[in-house]
């Protein structure tokens, strides 16, 4: 189960994901990501409160990569808890999706 809250800032898009993105559950993150790429926006994703991810809530995350390179829009994760964070680094994700620490950051990044 996932919740998700979007929030619109000046030049970004803050998304709140709260639980666990899973198969059933990555349409929901899928459709706020392709929201905010819609408007034009900077994404600023709080991964806080994740809990877990499967695989195809990572590969909702690699498939905007190109997208947001072409529209020169910038997608950055904030906040990851450390189990979560490894199952993106075992991956090499982090090569490729900016990640940053706090929101501060991922504002300073945008």
């Amino acid at each position: 189960m996932v919740e998700i809250s979007t929030k619109e800032e000046a030049d970004y898009c803050l998304i709140e994901v709260n639980g666990e993105v899973d198969a059933s559950s990555s349409i929901e993150l899928d459709d706020a990501i392709k929201a905010a790429l819609e408007k034009k926006l900077n994404l600023l994703i709080d991964l806080q409160k994740l809990d877990y991810i499967s695989s195809a809530g990572l590969g909702v995350f690699i498939s905007y990569l190109e997208e947001f390179k072409e529209n020169e829009r910038k997608m950055i994760l904030f906040g990851l808890q450390p189990k979560v964070r490894e199952v993106f680094e075992i991956l090499g994700l982090q090569h490729i999706i900016k990640m940053v620490d706090t929101k501060s950051e991922g504002i300073d990044a945008v």
